[in-house]
């Protein structure tokens, strides 16, 4: 059993990433991101859906802001640029990997 709150803190300006699950075609990551103030650009190979599970940051895809919170949802198509912005605080995050 594992607590998704039981979490590694990384260094203020970094990310760190475990991964929870991988079956098939699904892969499961907590990512705790720390005080980011540096964007951070990703490009996945697979479909992402992630979930905001504490805190708040702001995320940029297709030149479009988004500012999430607690609770909210966003789903990243494969092959999609998106960059992490910065984020308040400490926020955990949980990814689903798909394809």
């Amino acid at each position: 059993m594992t607590n998704i709150f039981d979490y590694e803190l990384p260094k203020p300006d970094s990310e760190h990433f475990k991964t929870l699950l991988k079956e098939k075609n699904v892969e499961i990551k907590t990512v705790v991101s720390n005080a980011l103030k540096t964007p951070q650009t990703f490009v996945d190979k697979k479909d992402e859906w992630v979930v905001v599970l504490k805190g708040c940051a702001k995320l940029e895809i297709n030149g479009i802001v988004h500012k999430l919170k607690s609770g909210d949802t966003l789903f990243i198509a494969a092959n999609t640029k998106h960059t992490l912005l910065k984020t308040k605080k400490v926020v955990v995050w949980l990814s689903v990997y798909i394809g």
